[in-house]
């Protein structure tokens, strides 16, 4: 047998080879997508329920979200999306993911510098929010919220309270900050700090934020700060500015204005 001979076969079994473990890799991939897909979405629900102190080890996650009402809100304008805009602009509530819609220009507004303080450059124009409600009211309400820190996008959730101030709870579910410093907005200790905060001033304003070191209990802003990360001085700026911009006014503060005004 000449060499040639050789060689073809190498390449025709290696070639062979390649295209079975294609098939193979394909197959797997297609297969596990709805898994895959079921997953996110319990990671997803359990957040939120984590953000709203209603998780429940006697309860499976599922069953403890259909005590939840997930809507969509136009933030632009402060107010619920009708059913009419979102099919004007396509938009289907049960699949909406507005991490994706902020890449699309036709879903999404450029951020000016000035404005851009959690440095996100795009905004979708719409957002989930999740409701929990006792008849007509709202008992709580979960808002997701997203930054730069140092390193990466910090996405979480927070939970207000019926007043649409107080916090009941605040955690990120997908972060890339340095572990052990900017790493430590996972830590379960941190992430307690935030219960009973306020958001908004007797002015109006987002204040809450966290403060270099730790907060003074005498400090009658107290109620406004939060615990520093030690040694993540960019990762807690980032935090900071994140609060400010998703309950300031170009984020979620005229939506939840208006849900207090309709509620007094």
């Amino acid at each position: 047998m000449s060499s040639n001979d050789s060689i073809k076969k190498t390449v025709v079994v290696a070639l062979s080879l390649c295209l079975v473990c294609s098939v193979f890799v394909a197959a797997a991939a297609v297969g596990l997508k709805p898994i895959q897909k079921a997953n996110k979405d319990l990671d997803r629900k359990q957040n939120i329920l984590a953000a709203a102190d209603m998780l429940d080890p006697d309860k499976s996650v599922d069953e403890i979200f259909e005590s939840i009402e997930t809507r969509l809100v136009n933030i632009s304008t402060g107010k619920f999306a009708t059913e009419a805009e979102l099919t004007s602009a396509g938009i289907n509530p049960a699949t909406y993911d507005q991490n994706i819609a902020s890449k699309d220009p036709a879903l999404s507004i450029a951020l000016e510098a000035e404005d851009d303080i959690a440095s996100i450059k795009r905004r979708a124009e719409y957002s989930s929010v999740y409701l929990v409600k006792s008849g007509d009211d709202i008992e709580r309400i979960i808002l997701p919220v997203k930054g730069y820190g140092l390193w990466s996008t910090m996405y979480g959730f927070m939970a207000l309270e019926s007043d649409f101030n107080t916090v009941i709870g605040f955690g990120f579910y997908d972060q890339a900050e340095t572990p052990g410093l900017g790493g430590e907005v996972d830590n379960p200790n941190w992430k307690a700090l935030w219960k009973g905060k306020m958001v908004y001033n007797e002015s109006g304003e987002a204040v809450l934020g966290l403060v270099k070191g730790s907060v003074d209990s005498t400090d009658p802003q107290a109620a406004y700060k939060v615990d520093g990360l030690s040694g993540a001085t960019l990762t807690s700026r980032g935090v900071t500015n994140l609060v400010h911009y998703w309950l300031g006014e170009q984020g979620f503060g005229p939506f939840l204005s208006n849900l207090k005004g309709e509620g007094e």
